[in-house]
């Protein structure tokens, strides 16, 4: 089992950036992927981005390529998202969760099984 705690979300202005950090507890000593999923009031949880446990796969939803960089860095058991040019239709609850499976081009929730509390992404001018 892993506990996850984001972290990073705010208010930010069209265009500007925010950083989210995902701290992973449990057993870390095992392989495990990470996806980063956001949630709109009124919308369905979506996939944003994945990366696999050696960082050699990510996979990103169309409408954030180019713009959003998943990274981790497992000494620290955190990973990351590095949101740039932020657009309102952005704002959001963004989760991070963890699974054994692979990190795949469709980034589908119900694939996950550990989940963060979430933290929210506003974009506002």
């Amino acid at each position: 089992q892993l506990q996850l705690v984001e972290s990073g979300g705010g208010l930010v202005q069209p265009g500007g950036s925010l950083r989210l950090s995902c701290a992973v507890s449990g057993r870390t000593s095992d392989s495990y992927n990470i996806g980063w999923f956001r949630q709109a009031p009124e919308k369905e949880r979506e996939g944003v981005s994945c990366i696999s446990y050696r960082g050699t796969t990510t996979n990103y939803l169309d409408s954030v390529k180019g713009r959003f960089t998943i990274s981790r860095d497992n000494a620290k058991n955190t990973v990351y998202l590095q949101m740039n040019n932020l657009k309102p239709e952005d704002t959001a609850v963004y989760y991070c969760a963890a699974t054994w499976r692979q990190c795949t081009a469709v980034i589908d929730k119900r694939r996950y099984d550990n989940w963060g509390q979430g933290t929210q992404v506003s974009v506002s001018s």
